[in-house]
């Protein structure tokens, strides 16, 4: 499987702050917005990624992140010049993708959970069409929702209803198998003007292959689009890492616990950190399984 970070968008809601900078190279609390998505595809066991923002950003975030070959991942660079919709993620990604399935993530969502790493690497090993990724919230209707019958299998997807028929928000993070170039590629644009995520979604639906996995109890989902929500964020994860002693989304640390890079290489990673707490974290991280 591949990844897919799609980290563009003007960042409107969050207008002043982003008219000079991404919205995803903004920090929540101790690292950039960015970590978050990726350390998902990391711990999907994932290290092929296209990232995929505005021309204005790519070269920050090629400063930010480089080849990914310090964290052991190939990662390459791909514009989306308007926010034409998620679904032209995999018009844009197509000579990417190639044969192979795909996951993506929105460069704005932060997911957290006991067991997440084999959670996503079960789905994406018995990947048969694609897995959508749901989570109880208060406020559905402000989403798009998934509906399961009593099996747990997937019966409707309904974009922001105004009556919704569960509470299950779909996150921004989706598997998909080959087939989602083909579908992506006929899709039409939306009365918004976008090729929408939700009609790709349909599709697989459609043809009885589109599952939905509830996060539920345990896990975490935040959305970092306004204000509030990114302050929240940054809150909620110091509040984790302060309590535990760990810290979350750090590149370097899951690249290690994933066997991406050896020992060595995580401790010269903090190394060029270590003036911050951040470096001095990497570099004990490293020391702890040094043989």
């Amino acid at each position: 499987m591949k990844g897919i970070v799609l980290a563009g968008g003007s960042g409107t809601r969050l207008h002043p702050i982003t008219q000079a900078v991404s919205k995803q190279l903004l920090p929540v609390y101790d690292k950039p917005m960015v970590y978050y998505p990726l350390s998902v595809l990391m711990l999907a066991d994932v290290r092929e990624v296209l990232l995929i923002s505005t021309p204005v950003d790519l070269p920050l975030f090629k400063r930010l992140l480089g080849d990914g070959s310090q964290f052991g991942l190939d990662i390459s660079y791909a514009e989306q010049a308007h926010p034409n919709g998620l679904a032209e993620a995999f018009v844009i990604g197509a000579d990417f993708v190639g044969d192979d399935d795909v996951s993506l993530v929105l460069g704005d969502n932060i997911f957290y959970g006991q067991g997440f790493s084999k959670l996503l690497q079960r789905n994406a090993e018995e990947l048969d069409g694609c897995v959508l990724f749901g989570y109880p919230v208060k406020d559905p209707e402000r989403y798009g929702v998934g509906e399961v019958d009593a099996t747990g299998r997937l019966v409707s997807i309904e974009e922001k209803p105004a009556l919704p028929k569960s509470n299950k928000a779909i996150t921004g993070l989706y598997f998909y198998d080959n087939q989602v170039v083909d579908i992506a590629r006929g899709l039409k644009p939306s009365s918004r003007g976008e090729l929408e995520i939700t009609d790709v979604n349909l599709a697989y639906l459609r043809e009885g292959r589109a599952n939905l996995v509830d996060l539920g109890r345990g896990f975490a989902w935040l959305d970092t689009g306004t204000h509030d929500s990114m302050l929240e964020a940054g809150q909620f994860v110091q509040v984790l890492e302060h309590r535990q002693g760990v810290r979350i989304a750090c590149l370097e640390e899951i690249a290690l616990r994933m066997g991406f890079i050896t020992a060595d290489e995580c401790y010269a990673l903090g190394e060029k950190l270590a003036q911050s707490g951040y470096g001095q974290y990497v570099m004990n991280v490293a020391r702890e399984v040094r043989p």
